[in-house]
């Protein structure tokens, strides 16, 4: 009897201490984030379907606080509207008072989905012509203001319908063309100007999606839209690249398009967006550390319902564990110049059966630089059909090449070009024959001819497999990432001597073995799906 009792009573003890080893944990991981939160802010949104189900209690609240400290989350954003549903005035207005109690920021969302005429291309989204869907929308947009002082606003604020109405008022335009200024007035007078005269304090978030290569296509003008909202932010959500639903994107996109779209926007760039849909635990923290690399300010877990359920509990177990190391490679890249060769996608330029391959050419070891603008003052470029945007390109290609700067031209801009010598020595020709997938079949040999001339102006010489990034920020930190599935050596080589150390690997029992022999570092052994960072 006293022996069970006494087994009882440790059972207990050792209950009540784990029990406290946890929430001790989760609040360092709590007081680190708000430590770190003007370096990188961790945030969450609640949908408008998350509000009623989860935020309808306290109890429910109570819930959601304690998963948002344990996950370093210090800003939530709170939805108002989404596919036909409207949350209550006084659920999200009790709610905002509870976070805001506990110490976390809050902003409002829409997600402008289900309003008014449905388009004939996508489902969700809506016919903008129709003059009454301009004006449900310009009623969320009053509605929200009149709650929150920040409104972000998902990215299905897009326009593809091909209706009657919509074939009539097109008239000659291209599509493209009239999408983009029906939609630049549709957020100068349905969005903007409503949600400031309900409260002039507001402000205004466009997030766009990672789709960059049709943005224009479907109603997105990324420079007039960047100039008019008062933030934006970036989808960063690339998945398992072999998911039957999700699939065929690779994780370098989130950190091409995150620093593309950081050129345009500037200090108005917010943060990164990604999801668990379609993802192993791994490709969900590589959207991750892709968010941070890119620079972003803060980094959205896309939503706390769909973390909660089906592979979200396990993703989010890895994130936490990654959250201190994701705050330190915030630390290496925050304020630092990238280097590297110029890769730039012209604003509103087609790609021509190129799509996306920016994401592809990254991941092939080759140091990308995402730019705007093509400039022949860089040290070496990267081009694909997307430059025939600038009237200017063919004058800027010849400038780079009579000054014996290396150029790799994609073979669909080569055809399309007149006047260059295919046996210029500075110039070679990447082989994408229309489909950008198939360079993750190039060969490391096949590589590293290719990168011995691109890198050649930066004094370096880098020897790798496929599907290895390489990054180069400022003067003296490389960061190399495995995306194989299995162990890798790589070796970086400098024309002169240097002195190198690990500052950072991720996942944290991710390994590599580091080596420096004068001018040449040796990574042996890089584990799979890891992440190494060195300062030299």
């Amino acid at each position: 009897m006293v022996k069970s009792r006494r087994l009882k009573y440790t059972a207990a003890v050792g209950l009540l201490v784990l029990a406290i080893a946890v929430r001790c944990q989760a609040q360092s991981l709590w007081d680190l984030a708000n430590e770190n939160k003007n370096l990188l802010k961790i945030s969450t949104l609640f949908t408008a379907q998350n509000v009623r189900k989860h935020l309808s209690t306290d109890k429910g609240i109570n819930d959601a606080i304690d998963w948002c400290k344990k996950t370093g989350v210090t800003h939530v954003f709170i939805e108002t509207y989404r596919s036909r549903y409207t949350a209550e005035r006084k659920v999200l207005e009790h709610a905002k008072s509870r976070f805001a109690a506990k110490g976390f920021d809050v902003s409002g969302c829409v997600t402008t989905t289900g309003i008014g005429k449905i388009s004939t291309g996508w489902g969700r989204v809506s016919c903008y012509t129709d003059e009454d869907t301009q004006n449900q929308h310009q009623r969320i947009f009053e509605y929200t203001a009149s709650i929150f002082d920040e409104i972000m606003i998902d990215d299905f604020l897009f326009f593809n319908c091909e209706c009657v109405e919509c074939i009539k008022a097109r008239g000659e335009k291209s599509w493209a063309d009239y999408r983009c200024e029906l939609m630049i007035r549709m957020s100068r007078e349905r969005i903007l100007k409503p949600a400031r005269a309900v409260n002039p304090d507001v402000k205004i978030i466009i997030k766009y999606p990672q789709w960059y290569d049709d943005f224009h296509n479907r109603g997105y003008e990324v420079l007039r839209e960047t100039a008019d909202y008062d933030k934006i932010w970036v989808g960063t959500e690339t998945r398992d690249y072999d998911n039957k639903r999700w699939g065929r994107k690779v994780q370098y996109e989130a950190y091409y398009i995150m620093r593309w779209l950081g050129e345009i926007g500037g200090s108005k760039t917010g943060g990164g967006w990604f999801d668990p849909y379609g993802t192993t635990e791994n490709t969900y923290v590589e959207q991750a550390r892709q968010t941070v690399l890119a620079d972003a300010k803060e980094m959205l877990l896309f939503c706390y319902g769909s973390l909660l359920q089906n592979t979200g509990p396990a993703h989010v177990k890895k994130l936490r564990r990654e959250i201190p190391g994701l705050f330190k490679l915030a630390g290496l890249v925050r304020n630092r110049p990238i280097k590297g060769i110029l890769a730039p996608k012209p604003p509103n330029s087609d790609a021509n059966g190129e799509q996306y391959v920016f994401d592809f050419v990254g991941m092939l070891g080759l140091p990308l630089v995402p730019a705007v603008e093509i400039r022949s003052d860089a040290k070496a470029a990267f081009f694909s059909v997307h430059a025939l945007k600038d009237p200017k390109f063919a004058d800027k290609l010849k400038k780079m090449l009579d000054d014996k700067k290396p150029v790799l031209l994609t073979d669909g801009l080569a055809k399309r070009l007149k006047n260059v010598n295919r046996d210029d020595e500075n110039l070679t020709i990447l082989k994408v024959s229309g489909n950008p997938h198939s360079l993750l079949k190039l060969t490391r040999k096949e590589l590293n001819s290719i990168r011995t001339k691109l890198l050649a102006p930066f004094a370096i010489r880098f020897d790798a497999p496929n599907k290895v990034a390489l990054y180069l920020i400022g003067d003296n930190c490389l960061i190399v990432e495995n995306f194989n599935d299995e162990p890798i050596d790589v070796s970086m080589e400098f024309s002169k001597p240097v002195k190198a150390r690990k500052t950072l690997v991720l996942p944290p029992e991710g390994n590599v073995e580091l080596s420096c022999n004068r001018g040449k570092l040796e990574f042996n052994k890089i584990t799979p799906r890891t992440l190494v960072a060195v300062e030299y």
